[in-house]
């Protein structure tokens, strides 16, 4: 009888590395696994003698990790969330199997593991960049909760992160193969060297915080299911927020920041409950970011690509967005510029409607939200900050738009009672730790549900609020002027590994044909 022999079984190694995967996001943070993780992946593409085998046992362990990390989202949508997981797994295998034909085509091992590190990073590049974005698997995101060792991404942002994980597995995975002293010092410098210069990334960090910001974070722990959060109108609901801002507010607070939809309706711009907004606004000598939805009507010549339509022939679309409202001057709008595929809008809509030339479907209906597309910033205590609204705080190359305008801190919110007491609101807030990090600014964050709370440039967690309570703070943050090599850059290390793969692909296949490695299939 054959004895069992894990490294050479493929089931073994596909059900194996996706919990090693899951284990690595936040809440359990034992983040190291994600190398291993991938020693095994790569070790499985290698043994299977096909892409179609590849796929065959790579998918199932793709949907494993998918559907461990991020089950929750079936709790607001089952639909939706399986269409996510099925769809992401299925993305995944794109990057593995260039990475399997690195590793069975060229002989120089340290080369293949280095253009395997760029096909992953690519992956996850190019993901954060089209209508069926889904960055939250970022293998980055998974060292949240592990600042100390993450500082440098203050110059690589969180890519640089899944690049270091991914060219370490791989080192390791090639001296494994050919056990040689090229390869084992390489995965040992390469594994080395990210963290040390966390060390150096924490010099001058003082020199981020400028001028103090007073905020008043609330979180009104409104139900998310019900209609108003549970209260009995929406004139009800305001009269809770605005006594929790009352209690969490002194005589120096400049802005109160209250979470995403925290109004739980759509209104126009002009609406009366506005106005009474503004009018404690105008007692407290104070501002205030909230949630809401909102109508936003358009003249005929002058409207949107897809939009809703009234009875009465009125064009319009709904937004989710952030209201700045100011005691005496006029109200100011960001909306939403990152929605969740399916569940916020409809992916691929434009191209939808301009190729349905006989008008079969009334893509307006099925839209969901309007699309935002500018990246508007309020202005408090002269320092100005954008209102990023749930989804927008998982997407870095966004977040630095922001920065890259003028931003001085950065607000977050949301509202992530969607998803029940599951990992989806600890993971959430933990990824807003990169943005700090990557950034080196503040962030307040107000949930409706929780986790609100305060972040300093360094990613600690200054104020933490409990899950489903009701809670309101006070805090000064400061103005961040400086600017970080991320922020003035961006996601430099996704364009160059994009860049670096495809002149590895085109080395792989016109470059004279040599003798294959010997690794062990």
């Amino acid at each position: 009888m054959k004895s069992f022999v894990f490294w050479d079984h493929k089931w073994a190694l596909a059900l194996t590395a996706p919990v090693l995967l899951a284990l690595s996001f936040p809440p359990f943070n034992a983040s190291i696994l994600q190398i291993p993780a991938f020693v095994l992946l790569l070790r499985l593409a290698v043994i299977c003698n096909t892409k179609r085998q590849t796929m065959f046992y790579a998918y199932p362990a793709f949907v494993l990790w998918n559907l461990f990390s991020t089950y929750w989202l079936m709790m607001a949508t089952v639909a939706g969330g399986l269409a996510a997981i099925i769809a992401n797994a299925a993305i995944m295998l794109i990057p593995l199997l260039i990475m399997r034909q690195l590793f069975l085509s060229r002989k120089n091992l340290i080369f293949a593991a280095f253009i395997a590190a760029t096909a992953w990073v690519s992956y996850e590049y190019l993901h954060h960049r089209w209508d069926l974005a889904w960055p939250w698997l970022t293998l980055g995101n998974g060292w949240a909760n592990l600042t100390g060792a993450i500082q440098y991404i203050t110059y690589t942002g969180v890519l640089g992160i899944s690049f270091w994980v991914v060219f370490t597995a791989s080192l390791i995975f090639a001296y494994l193969n050919i056990p040689s002293k090229k390869h084992l010092y390489s995965a040992i410098a390469i594994f080395f060297a990210f963290p040390l210069f966390s060390v150096l990334s924490m010099i001058n960090l003082s020199s981020y915080s400028g001028n103090p910001v007073n905020v008043a974070v609330v979180q009104p722990n409104s139900d998310s299911y019900q209609r108003y959060g549970g209260l009995p109108s929406l004139n009800a609901l305001l009269d809770h927020l605005l006594t929790l801002s009352d209690e969490a507010r002194t005589e120096n607070t400049d802005v109160i920041i209250w979470p995403e939809n925290a109004l739980d309706t759509s209104l126009t711009i002009n609406s009366p409950y506005f106005e009474r907004i503004r009018d404690s606004l105008a007692v407290w000598d104070t501002k205030l970011i909230t949630g809401s939805g909102l109508f936003e009507f358009y003249e005929e010549d002058d409207r949107p690509a897809v939009t809703r339509q009234t009875t009465d022939g009125r064009f319009y679309n709904v937004f989710n967005a952030a209201v700045f409202l100011q005691p005496d001057d006029p109200s100011e709008i960001y909306r939403k510029g990152r929605l969740v595929p399916i569940v916020e809008r409809f992916p691929f809509v434009e191209f939808f409607q301009r190729i349905d030339i006989f008008n079969w479907i009334n893509w307006g209906d099925i839209m969901g939200y309007g699309l935002g597309t500018t990246t508007d910033q309020f202005v408090v205590a002269d320092s100005k900050t954008p209102a990023l609204i749930c989804y927008d705080s998982v997407f870095p190359n966004w977040v630095n738009r922001f920065v890259q305008e003028g931003a001085g801190f950065l607000t977050i919110i949301t509202n992530d009672g969607w998803w029940g007491d599951s990992h989806g609101h600890i993971q959430h807030f933990a990824f807003a730790r990169l943005r700090a990090i990557e950034h080196r600014m503040w962030i307040a964050r107000s949930a409706n549900n929780g986790i609100s709370g305060i972040i300093s440039p360094d990613g600690k967690v200054q104020v933490e609020t409990e899950y489903w309570t009701e809670a309101a703070f006070p805090f000064t943050i400061y103005h961040s002027e400086k600017r970080t090599f991320y922020s003035r850059h961006g996601d430099w290390i996704g364009a160059l590994s994009l860049i670096s793969l495809l002149l590895g692909l085109i080395f792989l296949k016109f470059a004279p044909k040599s003798k294959p490695p010997q690794i062990d299939q």
